[in-house]
């Protein structure tokens, strides 16, 4: 494990469905470095408050596939247009939608393009054995299921599976 690193520790889960009228950010998101020790993205968010431009650095995953670690910093949108031309295709395209459950904050995430048609929500905790209520929207769980990261639907896009 990392000591002292920041962790970040999530589950992930298909969904059937996107609940109406949730708040929505638009996210484009391109990797420079896809690898299973080190993944290097670069993010732009768009949303009512504006613009925001990020690179992050993911380490390895655990054996549950909850937690790694994760380094994230603020770019210029300069800088995130020119890491975009050399990040690699197809760039990820994807509307997240906020969903409070039980007082839990959900990301729901509906991609386009290459990997229209799936559906994940997301649940960042604050340790791995918190326990919480999953909506009924949820179809199944797939945390740990590397077909589901961001980087490998970037690799073999969703349409590509059937």
């Amino acid at each position: 494990t990392y000591r002292n690193m920041p962790q970040e520790i999530e589950r992930k889960f298909i969904l059937c469905k996107i609940p109406k009228d949730l708040p929505t950010l638009k996210i484009k998101q391109g990797y420079l470095q896809l690898d299973k020790n080190c993944t290097i993205r670069v993010r732009s968010s768009i949303s009512s408050t504006g613009i925001n431009d990020t690179l992050t650095i993911k380490g390895p995953s655990n054996s549950s596939g909850m937690s790694r670690y994760e380094f994230e910093t603020k770019i210029s949108s300069e800088d995130s247009i020119n890491l975009f031309k050399i990040c690699y295709k197809p760039i990820i395209e994807k509307t997240r939608h906020i969903y409070i459950y039980k007082n839990m904050k959900w990301e729901l995430d509906e991609f386009h393009k290459e990997n229209q048609g799936l559906l994940i929500g997301e649940v960042e905790l604050e340790r791995e054995n918190i326990e919480f209520d999953i909506p009924d929207i949820v179809k199944e769980e797939v945390t740990g299921q590397s077909k589901y990261y961001n980087s490998m639907l970037q690799k073999r896009p969703y349409k590509t599976w059937q």
